[in-house]
């Protein structure tokens, strides 16, 4: 019986709480959400920029559907690749496409190219140094032409 008296007392205080204010709920909103999130940015060839690790590098794919890496400066400038390893796979589980790079012209390009297809899931994985710890990306490439902007859509820019 007294388990019941409270709940029922618990249930009647929680209804008689007035409600938050809009203002007060839109400033608990802002107070857990109050990081920038990055603007989205095309390199120097127009890829995909990656900030996940320092520096921050352009995915491109090239004519060829080869993945080019181009690490950027803080001026957004490419910067030759140094130390810095990259390898990924793409492509369908059951038939995966796995890629090694290679330096060429200050840049990292795949050996292989892309499986064919207008999206295509693809794993990199990025280490910047030899004593670095490897940090990995997952994301499709969407193929397709972005409708309001010059990028395909996985280095779109427009906020769609």
């Amino acid at each position: 019986m007294k388990t019941k008296i409270v709940l029922l007392i618990t249930f009647l205080g929680l209804a008689l709480v007035p409600a938050m204010p809009a203002a007060e709920k839109e400033k608990e909103k802002e107070k857990k959400h109050d990081h920038d999130h990055a603007k989205r940015e095309a390199g120097p060839n127009g890829g995909r920029v990656i900030h996940s690790v320092e520096p921050h590098y352009e995915f491109f794919v090239t004519e060829d559907r080869k993945v080019k890496i181009t690490f950027l400066g803080e001026d957004k400038k490419a910067i030759a690749a140094a130390a810095q390893t990259v390898s990924a796979i793409g492509g369908k589980r059951s038939k995966p496409t796995k890629m090694v790079f290679a330096s060429d012209g200050g840049s990292l390009v795949s050996d292989q190219p892309l499986p064919e297809g207008n999206m295509v899931p693809i794993v990199l994985t990025v280490k910047v140094s030899p004593e670095a710890k490897a940090v990995t990306e997952k994301f499709n490439i969407d193929f397709s032409d972005c409708p309001t902007c010059d990028f395909k859509e996985y280095a779109c820019t427009c906020d769609h």
